[in-house]
């Protein structure tokens, strides 16, 4: 009898766990998760497409209809992040430890859940829509640094996707602008995060998320796309509350006369882009779309580089979020200050040693947010990353409270980084995570009770800095944020 017994609690045990992981139905088809690595209660759905591929005829075109799959689709593996150049070591290859994702592709729009309540229609979790970063022109959501288990623990439906970068996500060209409907081209990426946030709204119910509850947040590109998101019309309604991450703020109005201070930055002209783009393609023969659509992947990505090589004519194609009348209307300055920008909580930051000093311009923009009937929360990131000179090829670039640092810290992701964490590294981790998810669940970093990190405003310009102590135990304090000895030892607009 006793034989019998153990088998059939056995069975009944995998039965249970198999209830507890249910197949979910979603617009394209069934899809079932897979549990996390440290959190028997959290699931990961890896790889799901939110868009047809952006491949062929659709190349250049806003995001098409999903193509339904059949069957039940295991979401185990990532999806391909969109086709940019190789990393070599070095960079921030080093601090990320890249070499794991799928290949490069354009075949790149896909999206990553992490959740506690798959199935759990009525459970109705608070969601975050995590944007990476890279320049609009590398990176992907499935990098170790933005592993979601912890935000997923923490009952915060995490979703994370891959969107189209460099010449593949915001080429202008004449040709593209005759052939849209909207007389406009380029910003295909950025329309790529606003598909997403359409696909959370009509699907993520279903994986225990409430789709009237939803959190944009992204660092560097990332944060530059929240701001377009903000701005944007298009995506107007599909969230409510944003963080901008080491995107700088708001310009400064110069006392002297003469325009605006800092933070002010632009892609330059999209006539001017677009102009460019033609004679980039014209010059190597792709003088229409049909030719444009059918040459290489790898000849579109080499095309530019390749052209001012040849001919040392070095045209300007920024490939990065323009105001093209449709997707974006103005800049970022300009609808805060007009108060056009989304009417929704802010938290916006930077780190000490962040490419440049953000914290008069994030004073700005937290100032003219509550001049507008809003709240905006700031942060300093001040923690220099300890380093056991176990990697030799890591310099300046990758030292002190560099950009890009605080995502170990705001995803409690420190395990899949060679750097020697103390124990006051998890507890800042910790912290950081925490205000993070109460500001989704809340729209308040201190949770629902309140605390002591107000919103910064004209009087009381205060940020939260996040740091250690000299005994590198946490020592986070509300106040002035601190000046780097030196600035910029960031690499790149990450």
């Amino acid at each position: 009898m006793k034989k019998l017994f153990l088998p059939l609690l056995l069975m009944m045990a995998v039965s249970a766990h198999a209830a507890e992981n249910p197949v979910l139905t979603i617009e394209g088809g069934q899809v079932q998760g897979v549990l996390a690595d440290d959190h028997p209660d959290v699931f990961v759905y890896r790889g799901i497409p939110y868009a047809a591929p952006p491949i062929k005829d659709n190349r250049w075109k806003e995001p098409q209809p999903i193509v339904p799959w059949k069957g039940v689709k295991i979401c185990d593996t990532f999806g391909h992040p969109s086709y940019q150049a190789i990393q070599y070591p070095g960079g921030y290859f080093t601090e990320w430890g890249y070499g794991k994702e799928a290949p490069y592709s354009e075949d790149c729009l896909y999206l990553n859940v992490w959740t506690k309540a798959p199935g759990k229609t009525a459970k109705k979790l608070p969601v975050a829509l995590w944007i990476h970063g890279g320049g609009y022109r590398e990176g992907w959501g499935s990098e170790p640094e933005f592993d979601g288990q912890e935000w997923g623990a923490k009952d915060v439906v995490l979703v994370s996707i891959n969107y189209r970068l460099g010449v593949f996500g915001f080429l202008t060209h004449p040709a593209l602008a005759e052939e849209s409907p909207h007389k406009v081209s380029g910003n295909y990426g950025i329309l790529d995060q606003i598909e997403a946030l359409k696909w959370i709204k009509k699907n993520i119910a279903q994986f225990g998320g409430d789709p009237n509850n939803v959190t944009i947040f992204g660092q560097s590109a990332g944060g530059g796309s929240v701001r377009t998101l903000c701005e944007s019309p298009l995506a107007r309604g599909l969230f409510h509350k944003a963080v901008i991450m080491s995107a700088q703020g708001l310009s400064i109005p110069n006392p002297n006369g003469g325009g605006m201070m800092g933070a002010r930055y632009s892609g330059g002209s999209i006539e001017d882009a677009a102009a460019n783009a033609k004679k980039v393609f014209d010059w190597a023969g792709l003088t229409d779309l049909q030719k444009m659509r059918q040459a290489s992947t790898e000849t579109v990505f080499a095309l530019s580089n390749l052209y001012g090589q040849v001919t040392g004519d070095r045209v300007r194609l920024p490939f990065m979020p323009m105001i093209d009348g449709y997707v974006s209307i103005k800049s970022f300055d300009d609808a805060t200050r007009e108060g056009s920008l989304a009417d929704v909580p802010y938290m916006i930051g930077f780190t000490l040693n962040d490419m440049g000093n953000m914290a008069p311009n994030i004073a700005e923009f937290c100032k003219v947010r509550e001049s507008k009937g809003g709240k905006a929360w700031a942060y300093q990131f001040a923690r220099p990353l300890p380093d056991d000179g176990s990697h030799p090829e890591v310099t300046q670039r990758l030292r002190g409270a560099f950009h890009s640092s605080d995502l170990w810290f705001v995803f409690k992701s420190l395990k899949h980084c060679w750097r020697p964490w103390t124990k006051g590294d998890w507890d800042l981790s910790e912290r950081m995570l925490t205000a993070w998810t109460n500001f989704v669940k809340y729209s308040d970093p201190n949770g629902k009770n309140g605390g002591t990190w107000a919103p910064c405003t004209e009087k009381n310009p205060k940020f939260m800095v996040f740091k250690l102590n000299d005994k590198d135990v946490e020592a986070s304090v509300f106040g002035e944020p601190e000046k780097a000895p030196q600035q910029g030892f960031g690499f790149g607009p990450r």
